[in-house]
C-alpha cells in the first residue's frame, strides 16, 4: 500500500504529496489509522465518469430510486466488467 503518515505530510507538504502520487493512488494515514486517499485528477475523472452524486439530505435509497434504469447491463456483463477491472488490479 502506498501510504503517507500525517506527521510527514504536515512535514514536506504538496512534496510528499506529489512524490507518493508517481506510485498510484496516495494512503494517508493518522494515528496509525487509514484516514484518506489521494488520487491523481485523471484518476478521479476516470472512476467518476459519467457518473452523478446525491446531493446531501437524500438517503440512498432516495437516491437509487431516482437514478435511471436506461443503462441496465445485464449479470453476464457486470461479471465481465469486473473481471478485467480485477486483472487490471493485478498487473499494477
Amino acid at each position: 500500500m502506498n501510504s503517507l503518515t500525517g506527521a510527514e505530510l504536515k512535514r514536506r507538504g504538496f512534496a510528499a504529496i506529489e512524490d507518493g502520487l508517481r506510485n498510484g493512488p496516495l494512503h494517508i494515514v493518522k494515528r496509525n489509522r487509514p484516514a484518506a486517499v489521494v488520487l491523481t485528477e485523471e484518476e478521479y475523472q476516470r472512476l467518476t465518469q459519467g457518473k452523478t452524486f446525491a446531493p446531501s439530505g437524500v438517503s440512498a435509497v432516495q437516491w437509487l430510486l431516482k437514478q435511471s434504469s436506461s443503462d441496465t447491463k445485464g449479470k453476464a456483463a457486470l461479471d465481465a466488467e469486473l473481471g478485467a477491472e480485477r486483472e487490471a488490479w493485478g498487473a499494477a
